[in-house]
């Protein structure tokens, strides 16, 4: 990447927020293309935040799609957290995206994705922010296209007034269509109007400015009456994409700068799902299943782990187990990722009829536990929710993980469901209690933690007519749920629900609501998904302004009555859905469709596929699916994987089992003192001594921005990303074993960043052309200058550093406000400063220490450091000041506190540079990279040691 050396509109100020990293872009992987060469150019928007948005993988499969368009241009811009949201507001600075840095008003096209309802008021945030306006009513011509998709985008109503199109179903196909006739019909000077009527009629995309709404008699919901035009299409049916792989996965995008929710390289194996859960939306929304070609899957984790640089990969889709080819598949994954000591996670994995085999190969790439979702506790509920699993599948399935040396167990549940009663409840607790005797009663020392979310009914599946549990009611549940596991000393994780009855309403709400959620977002909501930022009050007070009771939205619903979202076809028939409800209400179940009769598993093996006469279960449901061809798509990828024939099995060793009655050993409580001994990092022998490696960096631009724990993880992704072999700890969570210099503050720049790595023993390096390799994959404005291998009588960077020198650029603007003339007044001010006391107040989580700046201070020099500023990238109207500072055992002082020292006022506009990290010798100062003369000097004191000792001996004899 092309190092960016302009300075950032934010850089002044965006120090003083939560993780800067997320507003400044500059990434490995991200993709910068010519502005104005664009037909047209989209903002893809992501309404949370930036730790939540990297690691969504619609984001990242439409970026790489549009990117690779000739005429096509797409950046990227995430919600700000409200810290970032008052600075951008106090300096009237708008949302700027991360590449280009241009406001979204600048776009022709702002595409949101909507995940979750309770990101609907940031959705207001960002385009306020952006310059965009709320209303698509107060659009002018020039005005960006503001259109959404994802799962949410099937109910979409109370988003109406505010979005000009919605897209309907899959995007990989129809966005680039949609941008491409907007940005021509613009061209042709055709009025906005109308090329919404023409985006209407692509298939798959909503305009909901072009529908009449009536009142429904018998609920008083606002549904689509009419279509205000002839070509306008009315139901609006889904955009289907039938062969996913047609867009090969993406393993080339941005890699996140700081830590993101899930930090690892996720890929879609699957789209859709069979188990026809009645509560899933997601399951019935994305019918029918389609699956990825295995063999892109196995080539996009090689590819994504090697050039990434991610230390883990995720198999993800609704029913990860249910891929056809699910074994051989994760045993050549995981033999793919022993290669690179990275580790595997599988999502969604049902309750039962997971293959020894698997359960073997996940054991080899994860450390300590599995994750699985029974949903509900007793066997009628799970009969309700059309989970298709017994108590003694469950029982089966925690026996053979505890069996194979796991000892944690997840377990996730719901309440609220229809037809709920307490010993449903109470159920959920004794599920897991009876998991965890399992593991005990096998002497494994058993952890399995219960955690329950409260139900929502949502659009588009059986529940959608049931009414939704009150706050009071999932509080009274919530309640029993924590007495009956305080009793069975059960691990319990209960969701606050305080918002749910918002998320409710909002997902079964029509066009009524817009007003209320505008409202809402003028009086402060925000982040209602993050219960620290939930303001109950100001939604509460948003219905009242309009006279909406959001009772209305939450009771249950006529299953004859029109539904607001009525006029969206997602493929299913109105009658599958009522005749699940239905079902759900007389507690039957309806077997997974496309499987065999009787049976709940795929074949792992094409020779047991092809011996199997049974056929496939249907629905009808109302998607087409060709069922001879999904058994011969099955057998092809068992083909491709070559798994023709059942793998011998390998039976683990049998735990010696106690009696069924026997009392069960708690785990044994441990001393503070134990707990820390385990907790500390364990040590791999090596063959031989390790590779011991000293990098010289920059950290400058947009990299100054950079925690330093984020500048740790970046390393160990460089090294990845050459093919270096770190050498790691043991344990369940193995850490590289690195040495860094001290850590810098933020938006401090640096010419001098150093990291010690080790390698293997065998590892072979080439030092000279490191660097430059390095450099090629590092995140924007981190630079690897030099490379030395070290000896092993070579100290480490913490006994060879002893001081720091720091360049601060002062602009004229911030002289002036101190009352200085020039550089001669602004070096007597230092020094009368110099004579009084330079101690400052640190304050870090609310407390203050105080810093006696002093007692670091070894030099200032007013008008020296100009050549470093420019280094840097600093070019101005700037002053100078270098300031050297001790760095000891006991710590150091912060720049930034010198500057606030020397100067006399905290906060100032300076830009601060950190020139040099030192060591001394008897010859003078030297860098850590000057490895001779460190290696000198180390001679020279073990030399004076050794006389001084010799000296004391002989005092001590003489005595």
């Amino acid at each position: 990447m092309t190092p960016d050396t302009r300075i950032h509109p934010y850089a002044s100020f965006v120090q003083r927020v939560q993780k800067p990293s997320r507003y400044l872009g500059g990434e490995h992987g991200e993709i910068r293309k010519d502005w104005d060469a664009a037909e047209c150019r989209m903002c893809l928007a992501f309404p949370d935040v930036y730790d939540v948005g990297m690691s969504h993988l619609g984001f990242k499969i439409l970026y790489s799609i549009l990117n690779k368009h000739p005429k096509l241009l797409a950046e990227r811009c995430y919600a700000p957290w409200t810290d970032m949201e008052s600075e951008l507001r106090a300096r009237n600075e708008p949302l700027r995206s991360l590449e280009s840095w241009r406001a979204l008003r600048d776009f022709d096209v702002v595409g949101f994705s909507l995940q979750f309802e309770l990101t609907f008021t940031n959705i207001l945030q960002m385009m306020e922010l952006g310059g965009v306006p709320l209303r698509s009513a107060d659009r002018g011509e020039n005005d960006p296209l503001v259109i959404a998709g994802g799962p949410t985008a099937t109910h979409p109503e109370v988003l109406a007034d505010f979005l000009d199109a919605v897209l309907i179903g899959d995007g990989e196909e129809r966005t680039a269509e949609i941008m491409l006739m907007w940005s021509a019909l613009k061209r042709a000077g055709m009025p906005r109007h109308e090329r919404l009527q023409h985006l209407a009629t692509l298939g798959g995309v909503y305009v909901p400015s072009l529908y009449d709404t009536t009142e429904d008699p018998d609920t008083g919901f606002h549904v689509i009456a009419q279509p205000k035009h002839d070509n306008v299409p009315l139901p609006v049916k889904r955009a289907f994409l039938p062969d996913i792989s047609k867009f090969t996965f993406p393993t080339d995008g941005p890699t996140a700068s700081s830590e993101t929710v899930f930090d690892r390289i996720s890929v879609e194996i699957a789209r859709g799902c069979t188990e026809g859960c009645r509560f899933c939306q997601a399951g019935m929304i994305y019918r029918p299943v389609r699956e990825r070609d295995p063999q892109e899957i196995i080539d996009v984790i090689k590819h994504a782990v090697s050039d990434g640089g991610y230390d883990g990969a995720s198999l993800t889709s609704l029913s990860t187990a249910d891929y056809s080819a699910i074994a051989p598949l994760i045993q050549q994954v995981t033999a793919e990722l022993a290669e690179h000591k990275a580790s595997l996670s599988v999502s969604s994995l049902r309750a039962y009829g997971l293959d020894e085999a698997v359960l073997d190969d996940l054991k080899t790439r994860q450390a300590r536990g599995l994750t699985f979702a029974p949903e509900a506790g007793t066997q009628r509920m799970r009969d309700v929710v059309n989970k298709n699993v017994t108590e003694e599948q469950l029982m089966e399935t925690a026996r053979r993980v505890f069996s194979r040396g796991w000892d944690r167990m997840k377990l996730y549940f719901m309440i609220g469901l229809p037809t709920e009663e307490d010993e449903d409840v109470i159920g959920i607790v004794h599920t897991g209690w009876r998991a965890q005797r399992i593991g005990r009663q096998m002497q494994v020392p058993a952890a399995v933690t219960v955690s329950v979310s409260t139900h929502v009914p949502k659009p588009h599946t059986p529940f959608q007519w049931c009414a939704m549990d009150s706050h009071e009611e999932v509080v009274r549940k919530q309640r029993i749920l924590r007495a009956e596991a305080k009793q069975s000393k059960i691990a319990l994780k209960t969701h606050d629900s305080t918002g749910s009855w918002v998320e409710g309403v909002l997902a079964r709400g029509d066009r009524t609501l817009c007003n209320v959620i505008e409202s809402a977002f003028k009086r402060g909501a925000r982040f209602d998904s993050w219960q620290e930022c939930l303001k109950l009050d100001a939604w509460e007070a948003a219905f009242a302004e309009f006279g909406v009771d959001p009772q209305r939205f939450l009771g249950t619903i006529p299953v004859t009555a029109r539904l607001p979202w009525d006029h969206i076809d997602v493929g299913l028939e109105p009658d599958f859905l009522a005749t699940e409800y239905r079902k759900a209400l007389k507690n039957r179940l309806s077997p997974p469709c496309g499987k065999a009769v009787g049976r709940f598993v795929h074949h792992t093996n094409l020779e047991d596929h092809q011996a199997d006469p049974k056929k496939l279960v249907c629905y009808n449901c109302g998607i087409a699916c060709d069922m001879t061809a999904m058994r011969e798509e099955r057998a092809t990828a068992l083909i491709k994987l070559s798994a023709l024939k059942p793998r011998p099995k390998v039976t683990p060793p049998e735990p010696a089992e106690t009696q069924p009655d026997a009392p069960i050993e708690p785990p044994p409580v441990l001393t503070p003192g134990q707990r820390k001994a385990a907790r500390k990092p364990k040590f791999i022998p090596l063959d031989g001594e390790p590779v011991r490696l000293r990098l010289s960096m920059t950290k400058l631009g947009r990299a100054a921005f950079v925690s330093h724990l984020d500048l740790m993880r970046l390393v160990t992704r460089l090294c990845r990303r050459a093919g270096l072999s770190l050498v790691h700890t043991q344990g369940f969570h193995p850490k590289p074993m690195m040495e860094f210099a001290p850590a810098l503050s933020l938006g401090v720049s640096s010419l001098a960043e150093y990291a010690d790595i080790k390698l293997y023993p065998d590892a072979e390096v080439d030092v000279e052309s490191l660097p430059r390799v390095l450099s090629e994959v590092s995140l924007d404005g981190v630079r690897i200058t030099a490379v030395a291998q070290l000896q092993t009588h070579d100290r480490p960077l913490n006994r060879v550093i002893d001081e720091a020198l720091y360049v601060v650029a002062i602009p004229a603007a911030t002289l002036q406000h101190l009352g200085l003339a020039d550089g001669d007044a602004l070096a007597k001010h230092i020094a009368m400063r110099q004579q009084g006391d330079l101690t400052v107040l640190r304050k870090s989580e609310g407390i203050g220490k105080k810093i006696d700046v002093g007692r670091h201070l070894r030099d200032v020099r007013v008008g020296e450091g100009t050549q470093q500023l420019v280094d840097a990238g600093l070019v101005g109207d700037f002053l100078p000041v270098s300031i050297r500072l001790v760095v000891s055992n006991d710590g150091t002082a912060k720049a930034s506190e010198a500057v606030e020292a020397l100067l006399g006022e905290r906060d100032l506009h300076v830009w601060i540079v950190r020139a040099a990290l030192l060591g001394h010798t008897k010859h003078g100062a030297v860098t850590p990279m000057d490895l001779e003369a460190l290696r000198e000097a180390a001679l020279e004191a073990s030399r004076d040691a050794l006389k001084a000792n010799v000296v004391a001996n002989e005092t001590a004899v003489g005595a």
